[in-house]
């Protein structure tokens, strides 16, 4: 994700505990892993944060195998769909606080100019939807990115904003989004 750095009004923002943040997830398609990431923050960051996804070229449908495996953790699914970043880049759209994006493809696009000049990590992870074999396989797929996407969300979720100042705190989501990176290159 290319970052826009002008005028970019950081200085004056207020990372305080007692608000509610907006964070958006971003994948090329948004069909698997930028909805995943988005429901578990909805839940593990419930009352503190509110999530949502887009892509840079959506797919225009949820996978069915994340809908499935969300479905079996209990999330409510009604509601997903996939959907444009140009949703999140109008005047009227929610206020950004942070973007993440969860893929290697939209991490290279440059993106639109987001209102409020969000706070932007890469937490790149495989993209389930393009493996390919039986399903019980790819539902272990699904369900390790899954798991990789929710303890960056469980970590980031736990942080305490008060005591970081932005630059500490860019440090730590880039940190969140190397983890179990590391160990898919050794392995």
């Amino acid at each position: 994700m290319t970052k826009n750095t002008e005028g970019d009004g950081k200085a004056g923002r207020s990372l305080g505990e007692n608000r509610t943040f907006n964070v958006l997830f971003l994948c090329t398609g948004n069909s698997a892993r930028s909805i995943m990431a988005e429901c578990a923050l909805n839940r593990w960051g419930a009352g503190r944060f509110r999530a949502f996804s887009a892509g840079s070229h959506p797919t225009g449908r949820v996978h069915p195998v994340a809908l499935e495996l969300l479905r079996a953790m209990h999330y409510p699914t009604d509601s997903l769909r996939s959907k444009s970043w140009n949703e999140f880049a109008r005047p009227e759209s929610p206020r950004l606080d942070f973007v993440f994006t969860v893929c290697d493809k939209a991490a290279g696009e440059a993106c639109p100019i987001w209102p409020g000049q969000p706070i932007t990590a890469h937490w790149g992870a495989e993209d389930p939807a393009a493996f390919v074999g039986p399903n019980d396989q790819r539902m272990k797929v699904f369900t390790k990115i899954y798991f990789e996407l929710e303890t960056r969300i469980k970590i980031f979720a736990s942080l305490r904003f008060d005591d970081l100042d932005e630059l500490s705190l860019q440090q730590r989501l880039d940190e969140i989004g190397h983890l179990g990176r590391e160990t898919e290159r050794a392995g």
